[in-house]
C-alpha cells in the first residue's frame, strides 16, 4: 500500500489532536499502518526548534520565524515523513506548511514568494495528499482553550487569529482538490464522522 500524508490544520481549540487520534484508531481498524506526528516537531531536532517557537516570549521577526518553521519542517520531512511514506505508512500530521502560510504570511505579513522559496528549499515537491481544515470561529476556539496553559501563538491577539482563520479559508478556496473544510464547532463524534467520510471518499476506504 502506498503511504499517504494527511495533514490537519486549524486555529486554536479546533480539536486537531483529538481528531488525529480518532482517525488513527479508525484507520488502524482497517489495517492501515499509521504514524501520528506534529509540527513544529516530530524529530529530536525539530522539537528543539519547537521550544524556541512555541514556548517563551520571544519576539521573532516574521521572516525569521518562517525560516525556523522550515528548518524544523526540513528535519521532520527528511527523517520522519518521507521514510514513513516510503515504507507504506500513512502519516497524520498536526500542522504542515499551510500553517506557515496562514500564520506567517496572512497573519504576520511574510511575502508569499519568500515562503515559496523556503518551502522549495526545505521540502521540495512534498505536499499532503489531503488536508483537513478544522474550522471554527476564533472566539469559540478561545473559549475551548480557556484554563489550559497557553502557547506563544495562543497568547497572540485576536486580530492576528482572525487573519489566520481567513488565511486558512482562502487556502481551502484556492485548493479544493486538496483541502477539505470540516465544521469543528460540532461535537467530537460528529467531527470524527465528517473526517472519516472525507478520508474514505478520497482514498476509497470503507
Amino acid at each position: 500500500m502506498t503511504g499517504r500524508l494527511i495533514t490537519f490544520e486549524g486555529g486554536d481549540g479546533a480539536g486537531k489532536s483529538t481528531q488525529i487520534a480518532r482517525l488513527a484508531d479508525w484507520l488502524g481498524g482497517l489495517d492501515v499502518p499509521v504514524v501520528c506526528t506534529r509540527e513544529p516537531g516530530g524529530t529530536t531536532e525539530a522539537e528543539a526548534i519547537r521550544g524556541l517557537l512555541v514556548s517563551g516570549e520571544s519576539d521573532w521577526d516574521a521572516l525569521t520565524e518562517a525560516m525556523l518553521h522550515y528548518a524544523a519542517r526540513r528535519e521532520h520531512a527528511e527523517k520522519r515523513i518521507r521514510p514513513a511514506l516510503a515504507a507504506g505508512t500513512w502519516v497524520l500530521s498536526d500542522r504542515f506548511f499551510d500553517s506557515t502560510v496562514a500564520y506567517q504570511c496572512y497573519g504576520q505579513g511574510v511575502a508569499p514568494e519568500d515562503e515559496a522559496v523556503l518551502r522549495r528549499l526545505a521540502i521540495g515537491a512534498l505536499r499532503p495528499d489531503l488536508t483537513l481544515l478544522l474550522d471554527l470561529p476564533v472566539e469559540t476556539g478561545r473559549d475551548r482553550a480557556r484554563g489550559r496553559q497557553k502557547s506563544r501563538y495562543e497568547e497572540m491577539n485576536d486580530e492576528l487569529h482572525l487573519r489566520v482563520r481567513a488565511g486558512f479559508l482562502e487556502i481551502a478556496r484556492r485548493e479544493p482538490e486538496r483541502v477539505a473544510v470540516i465544521d469543528a464547532g460540532k461535537d467530537p463524534d460528529s467531527v470524527a464522522a465528517a473526517v472519516q467520510a472525507v478520508v474514505a471518499g478520497r482514498f476509497g476506504l470503507s
